[in-house]
């Protein structure tokens, strides 16, 4: 049997030859959240167990698991199969970095339930509570690590990490409680402490915690404008298109209420008449509408200002839903006044919305114009549903300056619309239909100038790139078709193409013939033709009627007649001739 002791590895000594030899203490070390090393722990964990989906009850299943052959492998039960006996991990327990990881798969655990009760707290608003109690479980197992890695020997490095997971994970919950300063100390710490790792550490290893410290900056945004910064109302606002669904609910929450509170707006005009009483949802959809065209200057790329867009149109749903409620007494005892207040505060707010949809489809007319995989036709389609938005918003006003001005969008609108079918006329070698096009598309250029005071000054720009471009197109469309020799294609192939003669009969004529590399070219008629000739003269059967023969019947004698009667009695027999 052998009997082992623990002792202090920093005060075990050894005496070998006469000399003393002291070992040196273990140094552990334990990366959180370090995704560049292969299946290690958090990270790597979280992506190959189901939080690359969303999937918080599988990842939770998966720490459940690993959590068990943990307490297994290091023999640290909690209890039988019927007892259960509490076992936390001390640190005089600790022999390899193995021990670390029991806390930190216990936070990971509690954590993944949290999150997974957010989700359902959606349909079940008690579960709320049961999130909350999870979030301060996985809190404790959080500080029970960074006590663990504090009292044994471990690297600086794992130390950081282990405040930085306390911090964000005290963040978390207390962000959950709306305890927003609190919330806002921690997140900070973590961020600071991620920062520093991000210059102390080589390239490779920067991308995990450069990661991390982005994924904290809507949190910390979020709680600075809880706090009283009223300028972090435009960051919330475009930050909103960037977030998942972790934060989406309680952002758009945060932003309504902050509209309504800043909806101080005594009366609204528009086209020179007052909307009357304006609801405080509407006066927030307005004042978001004014402060949206800021936020699409600070967006960096073009599918940052399509979600912004986007996002906004949804609130012009909601806000004209909530009007149309609000007023709906008053819009049904006054259905014959066409233009009253309530109506026109309506018709404001479709404008905002189509106005909104027509700067989107334009959006992202330009990402499919910058992409290589778009075709003609869809952008042919997205300019189709711009000249629809500029159709309806002249509906709403019988203004003739705002008709006037919409009339000129929509020729402009119209001329990029001919441009790219007249591209996609080229794409199918359609010459003749493609020239007309172009030609089409700069008569509508020609008669958008006509209201040059009234466009704007982007679209008069891109009418004028574009003129330049329908005339060098238009060209290169004519000289195909000379090149054809005024023959159309049908299909991609060609008239001549189609035709049956052989290569025999058409070798004066240069025509590129695809059939001629297939497997049976149409090069030579098999078997030939048969053709008339004039029939050779017979000269022997022509003299045999000139000829006359001499009598030779009286040197034949009795032979003659008897090979005469024998022959015609034998043919008389056969035939039944001669039979009386």
């Amino acid at each position: 049997m052998v009997l082992e002791k623990r002792v202090d590895s920093s005060k075990e000594n050894q005496m070998q030859d006469g000399g003393m030899i002291t070992k040196e203490p273990k140094m552990y070390s334990l990366e959180i959240l370090n995704k560049c090393i292969v299946l290690k722990i958090i990270k790597e964990a979280q992506q190959q167990h189901g939080l690359r989906h969303g999937d918080y009850q599988r990842y939770r299943g998966y720490c459940s698991r690993r959590l068990r052959r943990l307490r297994k492998v290091l023999k640290v039960p909690q209890g039988d199969r019927r007892h259960f006996k509490r076992k936390d991990v001390t640190p005089i327990m600790v022999s390899e970095d193995k021990f670390l990881q029991v806390p930190l798969i216990m936070a990971e655990r509690a954590w993944s339930y949290a999150m997974q009760l957010r989700q359902e707290s959606n349909t079940e608003p008690r579960k709320k509570f049961h999130l909350v109690s999870r979030l301060k479980k996985a809190a404790t197992y959080s500080i029970q690590l960074q006590e663990l890695i504090e009292n044994i020997n471990c690297d600086a490095r794992t130390k950081l990490e282990a405040q930085a997971y306390v911090a964000w994970m005290n963040g978390s919950l207390q962000f959950e409680l709306q305890l927003w300063k609190q919330a806002m100390e921690n997140l900070q710490k973590a961020q600071v402490v991620y920062g520093n790792l991000v210059s102390a550490l080589p390239e490779l290893e920067q991308i995990v915690y450069k990661a991390r410290v982005e994924e904290l900056a809507p949190s910390l945004r979020y709680c600075a404008y809880n706090i009283g910064d009223t300028t972090a109302m435009d960051d919330l606002i475009q930050m909103r298109a960037q977030l998942s669904g972790e934060l989406m609910s309680n952002l758009d929450s945060l932003i309504a209420q902050t509209r309504e509170k800043q909806a101080n707006i005594e009366e609204v005009t528009w086209r020179g008449k007052s909307c009357g009483t304006v609801p405080p949802r509407a006066a927030g959809l307005i004042i978001a509408d004014s402060r949206l065209n800021q936020a699409l200057e600070k967006a960096s790329t073009n599918q940052a200002k399509i979600d912004l867009l986007e996002a906004h149109l949804i609130d012009c749903k909601d806000a004209l839903s909530v009007v149309r409620d609000h007023f709906k007494n008053e819009l049904k005892n006054k259905e014959n006044d066409k233009w009253s207040a309530p109506q026109h505060l309506i018709n404001y707010l479709q404008y905002i919305r189509l106005s909104r949809t027509l700067e989107r489809n334009l959006a992202l007319v330009k990402a499919a114009e910058e992409s290589e995989k778009a075709k003609p036709q869809d952008i042919v389609r997205l300019y189709e549903a711009a000249l629809y938005n500029v159709v309806e918003i002249s509906q709403l006003q019988d203004d003739a300056e705002f008709v006037e001005e919409q009339e000129a969008k929509t020729k402009g609108y119209r001329a990029f619309r001919c441009f790219y079918v007249a591209q996609s006329l080229t794409n199918q070698h359609r010459w003749r239909e493609a020239m007309a096009m172009y030609q089409r598309s700069l008569q509508h250029v020609k008669d958008a100038f006509k209201y040059d005071n009234i466009l704007p000054a982007t679209l008069k720009e891109a009418l004028r790139k574009l003129e330049t471009s329908v005339e060098a197109a238009q060209y290169s469309a004519h000289a195909h078709s000379v090149l054809e020799d005024g023959q159309e294609e049908e299909g991609g192939i060609s008239k001549l193409a189609k035709s049956k003669k052989p290569l025999y009969e058409r070798l004066h004529e240069y025509r590129e013939d695809p059939a001629l590399l297939t497997k049976q070219p149409n090069v030579y008629k098999l078997p030939p033709p048969m053709r008339n000739i004039p029939c050779k003269p017979l000269f022997f059967d022509l003299a045999f009627f000139m000829v006359e023969f001499p009598e030779l019947t009286h040197k034949m004698g009795d032979q003659a007649k008897k090979g005469q009667a024998g022959l015609t009695g034998f043919v008389k027999g056969l035939w039944g001739w001669g039979n009386k």
